[in-house]
């Protein structure tokens, strides 16, 4: 019985960690709030999913303390931000010359797209690697992995990040599209425009730190 309290805990723990690790604004985001808009929640749920599972992996790297992989991140800083800062500008450049007015007339979304929507924001948050500080950070402020040491327990753990992420972004997707009514086309058109340069200011100040 006591174990079972102590696997909700650390469930509950969990999803602490990956709700609030999720929460800054970055290009995930941004990606996520134009998809929603231009092709409905389901995508920008879809989307948030793809950095949930990318998210998961990197906090499961973070805690279990996997120090040679850290090095190697440590190590290859300057690459990793170089492939992460040109695939955030591609990303940009994609969404700043789309049209979203077919986006917003479609009313069926094919499976494809929607894997298309997984696979790249999944790779996008792998693209950034660093953020395995983010969550070494979290877990040592909310104290969540010390003491733990059975295999339930980190699954109990790294399901909660998981659960924590997804239930992040299904709010953000929901809020915005509870607005979506608000938005015409020419919203969304401007919405592509600015969302487009955004993630592209965001990729290029992250090849500028490399020079920094």
């Amino acid at each position: 019985m006591h174990e079972g309290l102590k696997l909700v805990e650390l469930l509950i723990k969990g999803i602490i960690v990956g709700y609030i690790a999720s929460i800054p604004v970055g290009p995930i985001a941004i990606l996520c709030v134009q998809r929603t808009l231009s092709k409905g929640r389901i995508s920008g749920f879809v989307s948030g999913l793809g950095a949930s599972t990318a998210d998961t992996m990197l906090s499961i790297i973070a805690g279990l303390g996997l120090s040679f992989v850290i090095d190697f991140i440590n190590d290859y800083t300057y690459i990793f931000k170089f492939l992460g800062g040109a695939f955030v500008m591609y990303i940009g450049l994609r969404i700043y010359f789309k049209n979203p007015v077919k986006q917003y007339r479609a009313k069926q979304m094919k499976k494809t797209t929607l894997s298309k929507d997984y696979i790249t924001t999944f790779l996008l948050t792998l693209s950034n690697p660093l953020n395995v500080f983010l969550y070494l950070a979290v877990f040592t402020a909310f104290n969540v992995v010390k003491g733990v040491s059975t295999f339930e327990q980190f699954t109990a753990v790294f399901t909660g990040v998981f659960v924590g992420t997804g239930l992040w972004w299904y709010t953000l997707s929901s809020i915005v599209s509870i607005y979506h009514d608000r938005f015409n086309i020419r919203n969304l058109w401007w919405l592509n425009k600015i969302s487009g340069i955004g993630i592209l200011l965001l990729g290029l100040i992250t090849l500028v730190s490399i020079i920094i």
